[in-house]
């Protein structure tokens, strides 16, 4: 990655590239949108939105990308992709099958460990309901609630060509709990993977067993 840009094409020798300023949870100012929508169109550029709540601006040439970032004032969502990558956030607070207001949880687990280096990159999502909008089943760490609201957290969940059913990690949870685990999860995998291991792989390598009696026999 160069200048926090990725390669998006490279066309007869012209190479394009794309960018994607950090978003926390997809919730974005009218001015903020705006600023978006005025560098966009000042460089000519594309104009995407991910799955991953974050808004892509691409078809950039080069030596423009230093430029872009001055205008945009913004951080990148990706300083490192072996780091904490994603930390995708449903808008519980505002749905009627919502069980616990998961949106402010979610953007203090994003200021704490967005961008966290790792072995290899993490993606986290929280959902205010098991209906799981955000897909926290299928992420490397989810964060859910219980009917009763207690919150509840599973790991390695996988999508994709060679899927893996998440792990229970920890349940009859509040915050601060969720909180705590998460970041000695993430110091756990941190210490103990292997280079490029992914928290899956981690997980099947050591047993979801193992995990749960080192990180959470001390749990305060």
């Amino acid at each position: 990655m160069k200048k926090y840009a990725k390669l998006q094409k490279n066309i007869d020798g012209k190479e394009k590239y794309s960018i994607t300023p950090m978003i926390p949870g997809g919730y974005i100012t009218p001015d903020q949108l705006i600023k978006i929508g005025e560098v966009a169109k000042k460089y000519k550029a594309s104009v995407r939105l991910t799955s991953a709540q974050k808004i892509t601006i691409g078809n950039l040439m080069k030596e423009d990308i230093d430029n872009i970032w001055k205008d945009l004032n913004m951080e990148p969502a990706i300083k490192d992709i072996c780091s904490v990558i994603n930390i995708d956030i449903c808008s519980a607070n505002f749905c009627r099958r919502s069980k616990y207001p998961i949106i402010g949880l979610g953007m203090k687990i994003t200021k704490k460990y967005h961008g966290m280096e790792l072995p290899a990159k993490v993606k986290i999502a929280v959902a205010g309901c098991k209906n799981s909008c955000t897909n926290a089943y299928s992420k490397d760490i989810g964060v859910l609630p219980d009917i009763d609201g207690k919150l509840f957290i599973v790991i390695g969940g996988k999508s994709g060509l060679k899927q893996r059913k998440y792990d229970l990690l920890a349940d009859n949870l509040n915050e601060r709990d969720v909180m705590l685990i998460i970041g000695k999860l993430l110091n756990y995998y941190k210490i103990n993977a292997l280079e490029g291991e992914r928290l899956s792989s981690f997980i099947d390598r050591l047993s979801i067993e193992k995990i749960k009696e080192d990180i959470l026999i001390k749990l305060k």
